[in-house]
């Protein structure tokens, strides 16, 4: 993979993007005549936290996989944390943590050992190892478990110690490949504000996720990767909009105001027996307050207001061609009385 010129940063792009903490251009991995990666352009700002989405066999523990420098890619360009993953593959280890479906948990020591090991490799001094591995044990909530094997350990306990592990060198850039798989919902929520910490701190997280409502809960920028390419890339909300059926659902308990309203707005869907109106929409406040002033020109006031917005489920089946998108979705949606 030959040497890459890390690109010139983009206006807007947050208060940590000073550079780019990973940059990909034409990125390449085949297995045989299975072309995984066919040629991914990244570009993802310091500080912030990127999701990769796709289906599985999509390539995205591949990507993981070459930026971490676990394997080699084909071919393309990439940095990490400004140093050139060809050429400098060491530079890159020593500032990056990773952590996931490849666990680096020994299950014949102690979930303490474990992070002392840690400490060990990381070059701490022995006083500093022990108060390093002694918070993160009780941030994770490991302390009572901590002398005991971590084969004992419940998946989810395994998947928080290998997290844990990963921060002991305060890595400037952490990959997690799918860090919440095993945990329960608790679980999950407490992982997710250790990341939104992290990221506060101005640590960068690439994420993958096979949680469609982890990635838009955490990710500032979303990419769909299918068929070896990315499908879509954006904020989340971004994303949302490229999918139809966003709507505004009115509904009315008067009839005689329902058959003003569905005059007023000529352009929405009239439901007679439920007296609802439903009016296309991408969500956005403009458009809401669009439908809340021509109420207002007729002078018309609705019984109830829902605005019902595409979610990530949506926007990932349309990309990657796993289902018909759903002519509305219910689980991001907002009620007004």
């Amino acid at each position: 993979m030959p040497s890459s010129v890390m690109p010139t940063p983009r206006k807007g792009d947050g208060a940590h993007a000073s550079a780019a903490a990973i940059s990909t251009v034409g990125l390449r991995k085949s297995y045989g005549d299975k072309t995984v990666l066919d040629g991914i352009d990244l570009r993802i700002p310091a500080g912030s936290v990127f999701a990769l989405l796709g289906p599985n066999g999509a390539g995205k523990t591949t990507a993981v996989k070459i930026l971490s420098t676990l394997i080699s890619a084909d071919g393309g360009q990439a940095q990490v944390a400004g140093h050139d993953l060809a050429a400098d593959p060491q530079a890159v280890r020593a500032a990056i943590g990773v952590t996931g479906q490849f666990s680096a948990v020994d299950g014949l020591i102690t979930g303490e050992e474990n992070m002392l090991l840690m400490a060990d490799l990381h070059l701490l001094p022995r006083r500093e190892g022990r108060r390093v591995a002694a918070e993160l044990l009780e941030q994770f909530g490991l302390t009572e478990a901590a002398g005991k094997p971590a084969a004992t350990y419940s998946g989810g306990m395994k998947r928080r110690l290998d997290i844990a592990m990963t921060l002991v060198g305060s890595p400037r850039i952490i990959f997690l490949d799918e860090p919440t798989t095993g945990l329960d919902p608790r679980s999950r929520h407490n992982m997710w504000q250790i990341i939104r910490e992290l990221v506060t701190g101005g640590t960068t997280v690439f994420l993958t996720t096979q949680y469609l409502d982890e990635a838009d809960e955490l990710a500032d920028r979303v990419a769909v990767l299918n068929d070896g390419t990315i499908a879509a890339e954006g904020a989340p909300e971004e994303l949302k909009r490229l999918v139809p059926g966003g709507h505004v659902r009115l509904r009315f308990t008067d009839p005689d105001t329902y058959r003003a309203a569905a005059a007023a707005l000529p352009a929405g869907t009239p439901d007679e027996d439920s007296l609802t109106l439903q009016i296309p929409s991408d969500g956005s406040q403009r458009d809401l307050r669009s439908v809340l002033d021509r109420l207002d020109d007729a002078r018309i006031e609705a019984d109830e207001l829902t605005v019902h917005t595409p979610d990530l489920d949506d926007v990932f089946f349309a990309l990657t061609g796993g289902a018909d998108v759903p002519a509305q979705s219910d689980a991001t949606k907002e009620t007004v009385r």
